[in-house]
């Protein structure tokens, strides 16, 4: 048994990872403060005697005081994410991933835990030049959010290599399940449409669909995670992709529907698409979930989406006024 620590663990993909890590005989402490994460996704969690759940916030240090205490792994995947909200509250945004990621890891430091992984994300490659995109491409940030979570890993790279934290990073490629984050800001692809068909209104299809990205579904991700923590290789970052990518068109055909465009957004890529070769033959790591398997999963709970944000062409291009305003095609 080991003792691990999940920040954000009340999130998305935080309780996929606690549930995982809970199953496997593990003892888990979840820490979130509740800002974008639900406490109802712990519950199964919380039937488990070896969980236990704090409410506390990564930006204040104090809050984290003696909750690392004989960890073993940390995994570090609290954060603000969405694009619209980092141009309009950068500080926020720098405040908890940068910040946060930056207590995180003295915490982790001075508790001597054994493994330290963080939640890094692909956004860091911007419109990337090369598909499938190796690790080795040029970081090229678009937005705060991007910027902040890249500015995260350099500090769990420099940590792991000045301190010796034994650390490492997985570049998360969009990733989508069960207890996505459908509240608050227009944002990932599955909320918006699966709210959508539930209201059996059009699909908000931006530009003309043939846009792809690496779609990876949840308890891969979370697998991608366990393994990693039960490897030895340490100051190095990782993509975790699908091994495929996949058009929205795709996505609109497996869900059954009427589709309106809407324009095309500047700063997002064409195409998102992870080279995992590293991963695969580093940790021997591959995705197991197809991306119909994963869309037909989240069917079996579309009704987890009812409260969901229905979103229309007009309150769409009101919530993303900034988006144009700022970014550059």
């Amino acid at each position: 048994m080991k003792k691990a620590l999940v920040t954000g663990g009340a999130g998305f993909i935080g309780s996929h990872l606690t549930d995982l890590l809970l199953s496997q005989g593990h003892q888990v402490i979840a820490i979130d403060n509740l800002c974008t994460g639900w406490r109802k996704n712990l519950n199964q969690a919380e039937k488990n005697p070896n969980f236990r759940f704090v409410q506390a916030d990564i930006r204040d240090p104090k809050a984290l005081k003696g909750l690392f205490e004989g960890v073993d792994w940390v995994f570090h995947l609290a954060a603000l994410a969405d694009i619209v909200p980092s141009i309009e509250k950068p500080r926020e945004y720098f405040e908890t991933n940068v910040d946060g990621t930056f207590n995180v890891l003295e915490a982790s430091k001075l508790a001597n835990v054994k493994r330290f992984l963080y939640a890094a994300s692909s956004s860091c490659y911007g419109i990337a030049k090369t598909y499938p995109t190796p690790e080795d491409a040029p970081a090229a940030p678009q937005y705060p959010y991007a910027l902040t979570k890249y500015l995260g890993e350099q500090l769990v790279l420099h940590w792991a290599q000045v301190y010796q934290l034994p650390a490492m990073s997985l570049r998360l490629f969009n990733v989508f399940g069960p207890r996505s984050r459908t509240t608050g800001v227009y944002g990932a692809v599955f909320g918006v449409f699966l709210a959508q068909k539930l209201h059996k209104k059009p699909y908000t299809v931006v530009g003309d669909g043939n846009q792809t990205r690496d779609f990876t579904y949840v308890a891969d991700v979370a697998d991608a995670f366990y393994t990693a923590a039960q490897s030895d290789i340490c100051n190095d970052f990782m993509n975790v992709g699908s091994s495929g990518h996949y058009s929205v068109n795709k996505l609109v055909e497996l869900l059954g529907g009427p589709i309106t465009y809407i324009p095309k957004r500047p700063g997002e890529p064409d195409c998102t698409y992870a080279d995992v070769t590293k991963i695969q033959q580093k940790l021997k790591w591959k995705a197991k979930t197809s991306f119909e398997q994963g869309v037909s999963h989240i069917l079996d709970r579309i009704d987890d989406f009812r409260d969901a944000p229905l979103w229309e062409p007009a309150s769409i291009q009101e919530a993303t006024k900034t988006w144009f305003q700022h970014l550059k095609s």
